[in-house]
């Protein structure tokens, strides 16, 4: 399957919800009036794009219309399109890889955001693709997600340093730093509880994770990603605030993309906070996973995935 294959079936709920609205706008709106470009933002806004990149798309479509550049509504929809893309690439880039020895990746979030999910599938890409991978359960308030990790490293052949429930998290992530360049692995993922910002135990707790991982190995962690979870529309928007300003965030993973029509929200967090989205989950097996493309995303999200009446055979 497709890169964009893979985007417009994970983002088909989104998609849907867009086209709904704003289909008919697109295909038989002959003169673009004031009216089709206030149902435009605030289909946009509808859609968890936010307020702000909802004014931003639709005042440049509009002043491109007004300046003659669209002979119809396809472009006006190429145009959105385009637009998009162009917010998402503002802070675009490729993780971040150590340039000696391991590349330490810490996942953070709120409970439930997918951060074991998404250790447990990076590590069967990169395993997959022959790297050495070891994975840290620090998350040692919940027995579950220790044993979550476990079923993945089983899976993906890493290996994984854990300890007992209720151990200090920043001393499984020392025994775990100290394996990993012991083993000259590749990629060493750490797994984190979840925590919320008002919570300044569990805050303080992770710096002194980060404390511990960069005096074991200098210029570690090498990506610090906040998983948010894309169903949770605006309130992933107050999420990314929260963390961004106390956890040395660096990228974002949006999870979860393939179960929401609430997909728009990537758009509304990058254009706020102009973090990179590195991955975008876009369903359950290890492979939906994918490197996030900004073109491939904003083409997605503006191919509807319904019929048209024409197509269906019916009339309007």
């Amino acid at each position: 399957m497709s890169l964009f294959s893979k985007f417009r079936d994970g983002l088909k709920k989104t998609a849907v919800s867009l086209s709904r609205s704003i289909a008919g706008l697109f295909r038989n709106t002959a003169v673009w009036d004031d009216a089709a470009f206030q149902k435009l933002e605030d289909s946009l806004v509808e859609a968890d794009f936010g307020s702000s990149a909802a004014r931003k798309v639709t005042g440049v479509i509009r002043d491109r219309y007004e300046k003659g550049e669209f002979s119809g509504s396809d472009d006006i929809r190429k145009a959105a399109s385009a637009e998009i893309a162009g917010i998402l690439k503002t802070s675009a880039r490729p993780m971040k890889h150590s340039e000696r020895g391991v590349t330490v990746v810490l996942f953070v979030g709120v409970n439930g955001s997918g951060k074991t999910t998404t250790c447990g599938k990076l590590a069967a890409r990169w395993a997959k693709e022959g790297k050495k991978v070891v994975l840290a359960a620090c998350d040692t308030f919940r027995a579950a997600a220790v044993e979550q990790l476990q079923l993945w490293a089983g899976k993906t052949g890493a290996q994984i340093v854990s300890a007992k429930q209720g151990a200090d998290p920043s001393s499984v992530a020392y025994d775990a730093v100290s394996a990993a360049m012991a083993r000259s692995a590749d990629y060493l993922l750490i797994d984190t509880a979840g925590r919320q910002h008002t919570q300044k135990n569990l805050m303080d707790e992770l710096a002194k994770l980060r404390r511990t991982v960069a005096k074991l190995c200098p210029g570690a962690p090498h990506e610090t990603l906040l998983t948010v979870d894309a169903s949770m529309g605006t309130n992933a928007v107050t999420q990314c605030r929260e963390f961004a300003a106390v956890a040395g965030v660096t990228g974002l993973v949006l999870t979860k993309l393939d179960g929401t029509g609430k997909g728009g929200s990537v758009v509304g967090i990058q254009n706020e906070f102009k973090l990179p989205v590195l991955f975008a989950g876009l369903g359950e097996q290890p492979d939906d996973l994918q490197d996030f493309d900004p073109d491939t995303y904003a083409e997605a999200v503006f191919t509807s995935s319904e019929p048209s009446q024409e197509e269906n055979g019916t009339e309007a």
